[in-house]
């Protein structure tokens, strides 16, 4: 769900960037931006299940699967406690959808703004979409009100 929110404000963002660039086939960079994001995010939550799996071990034994007509959920609510408990969760759920936002970044600063790659440079653009985002809901609503 994360990963979806962040990959319409990268492909918004590549869009935006690639009409202000005035690079051709806009369309063609924002599909494969989205593609590459795509494909990062992918690789990176089967990375993620894999590392889980390795450091919870084989932790399914008699309890762990249930009978077809049993009531309730599986015993399994431990969560994976190892090294960290919520931090590590949180930082597995958001490595994939930040790793996706920095490839895109890239590709962005490399190919469709053709410029060096600073940090600055990395992230321009962004505020725009923030800010102009914010404006056009504001618009909306004052229309909306004074519709009423």
């Amino acid at each position: 769900m994360i990963g979806a929110i962040v990959m319409i404000f990268a492909a918004v963002w590549i869009y935006q960037s690639a009409m202000k660039a005035g690079t051709s086939n806009v369309i063609m960079w924002v599909v494969g931006c989205m593609a590459v994001f795509l494909a990062s995010q992918v690789l990176l939550i089967d990375a993620n299940v894999y590392f889980l799996e390795l450091f919870r071990g084989g932790e399914g034994d008699a309890n762990y699967e249930r009978d077809l007509t049993s009531v309730g959920d599986r015993k399994n609510e431990g969560g994976f406690q190892s090294g960290g408990g919520v931090l590590v969760s949180l930082f597995m759920e958001l490595m994939p959808p930040i790793v996706g936002l920095l490839i895109v970044a890239f590709i962005r600063v490399k190919f469709i703004v053709k410029e060096n790659i600073t940090l600055t440079a990395l992230f321009s653009g962004m505020s725009d979409i923030i800010v102009g985002g914010i404006k056009n809901i504001v618009d909306t609503l004052k229309q909306g009100i004074k519709k009423s």
